[in-house]
């Protein structure tokens, strides 16, 4: 056994008042199959480049393995290479046969190896990489979302692959993969730093109980806070009253009253101090104890949608479609679907076969303007019906353009400023990130801000492409349970698998490239 042991770590970003660490400390052990949780922006892959020692920090970080780290740095110059030089520079220690064990492993053949990288498909590369990556000994292996823009084809294999692995942490927002593989989870929570035996449903059931006990004690001690300051507070006013009428004693006027009475009444209103301050004390026990209770406590609001009712049943509907880019061959034929109000109607089908494209080939028939960078020459063959006057919500995979602050991107899009910032942090954006550029924000981060934004719109129609990549699991709850909740129409591309299931109305599955 070799523990990796984090002692009083801290670390800010320059320029940065706020740190991603402070103070942290924690122990795992480098046989295990560790998942990384935790909402985007709360450190995750800095941790990884911590461990790495890709940048300086206050406290120590001590362990007798050595760290890898997935993906591996791909230049523009690499992908004319074929995999096998890349592997000198990706890891110089390990020879070609221990690669090819690995590849054999994750279900891939050799020849891959020979091959330019640049023509490798996403799925490949991942697969070779992670063949490289566990091709050495004695290290604890640092993997960070391996299923990004993978089909559900190459996630069951990267799923397989690391079930039978160790001696790993894994960062992934895929529940599926998380509860296929892991055995222990290091969880960065609101507040706090733990580490759990089990994955992540065991984790998520520990956590539901815990927050649930934790708003109980809360409630419990705020009403008990209430009850005494009312108490307290009630004293105050009879030894206030009390404290008074020893003043100014008249005894014609008070006949009644004895001569000694002040002495009495002076007793009196020492005692009702006195429980004053008794109540005080219980007051601030009682406050001490509710403090920290929620600091860890996830608050997952409910996010709301406002679809608009369309005036016909069919949104979009194809028959006999085919497409194809300039000079190639088609990328199907024959296709036929349709999306009807209230259909969420998921495509499916292994990389490159074309359900990006027909999202674009649907917003092209609908007049939707698109980023430069996303417009392509599409030939569309068969019928491709959209309906007239749609409202569509897009979002695309591709993030590159976002700059401006937050504010910027509200103003340039005609959105209600204060809706949208108060939806970007319930999906757990920090104010504090609302006046910086986006370009510095995280690839998570970003996708937030599209989804948020799409949300936002009184659509038709919302098409969505991998609107899922880099966004934090308990996020990815959110918008699920309000898609569930709010029956939107929806035409979308997401590979993962849990989402797929509990939202999809209907999976259109689309065949491989001929």
């Amino acid at each position: 056994m070799s523990l990796i042991n984090v002692t009083d770590l801290s670390f800010a970003y320059d320029g940065s008042a706020d740190p991603v660490f402070e103070h942290a400390s924690f122990n795992i052990d480098s046989r295990w199959k560790l998942g990384l949780i935790g909402r985007n922006g709360k450190g995750k892959t800095t941790l990884l480049n911590l461990l790495m020692g890709k940048y300086s920090y206050q406290g120590s970080i001590s362990s007798s393995v050595q760290f890898d780290y997935f993906p591996y740095k791909i230049s523009e110059s690499d992908l004319g290479r074929n995999a096998e030089e890349l592997i000198d520079k990706w890891k110089p220690e390990v020879e070609l046969w221990q690669v090819l064990v690995q590849l054999s492993g994750i279900g891939m053949d050799a020849e891959c190896l020979y091959r330019p990288f640049g023509t490798l498909s996403y799925g490949e590369r991942t697969r070779v990489m992670l063949a490289v990556l566990f091709a050495g000994e004695n290290e604890m292996l640092l993997i960070d979302e391996p299923t990004n823009h993978l089909d559900i084809s190459a996630r069951e294999s990267v799923k397989a692959f690391l079930k039978g692995k160790k001696g790993f942490i894994l960062v992934s927002h895929d529940r599926d993969l998380l509860d296929a593989v892991t055995d222990h989870v290091l969880v960065l929570n609101r507040a706090t730093i733990e580490v759990q035996a089990g994955n992540f449903s065991s984790w998520q059931e520990n956590k539901e109980k815990n927050d649930a006990f934790a708003q109980a004690e809360n409630e419990k001690h705020l009403k008990e806070i209430k009850k005494l300051k009312a108490s307290a507070d009630r004293s105050s006013r009879w030894a206030a009253k009390s404290e008074s009428s020893k003043i100014g004693f008249d005894p014609e006027k008070e006949h009644d009253r004895q001569m000694n009475a002040r002495s009495y009444i002076g007793s009196k209103t020492k005692k009702m101090q006195s429980r004053v301050g008794a109540f005080e004390k219980r007051i601030a026990r009682e406050m001490k104890e509710k403090e920290g209770l929620l600091r860890d406590v996830e608050q997952v609001r409910e996010l709301k949608i406002e679809p608009v009712r369309y005036h016909k049943d069919v949104l979009v509907s194809a028959s006999d479609l085919s497409l194809a880019y300039d000079g190639a061959e088609p990328l199907f034929e024959g296709l036929r679907f349709e999306v009807r109000r209230g259909d969420r109607l998921f495509l499916s089908g292994p990389n490159g076969c074309g359900k990006s494209s027909i999202i674009k080939a649907v917003l092209e028939k609908a007049g939707v303007q698109l980023k430069n960078n996303e417009h392509t020459e599409l030939n569309i063959s068969g019928d491709l019906t959209v309906g007239s006057g749609m409202i569509i919500s897009y979002v695309s995979q591709d993030t590159s353009w976002m700059t401006g602050s937050l504010r910027d991107f509200a103003l340039e899009r005609g959105l209600d400023e204060s809706m949208f910032f108060s939806l970007v942090w319930l999906m757990g954006l920090e104010q504090e990130q609302f006046d910086r550029d986006i370009s510095g924000f995280s690839e998570g981060q970003k996708k937030k801000v599209l989804v948020a934004a799409s949300l936002l719109a009184k659509a038709h129609l919302y098409i969505w492409d991998e609107p899922l990549n880099y966004i934090d699991v308990i996020s990815r709850m959110q918008i699920e349970k309000l898609l569930i909740k709010y029956k939107p129409t929806m035409l979308l591309v997401e590979h993962d698998v849990r989402f797929q299931e509990n939202v999809a109305t209907e999976i259109l599955q689309i065949p491989a490239e001929n």
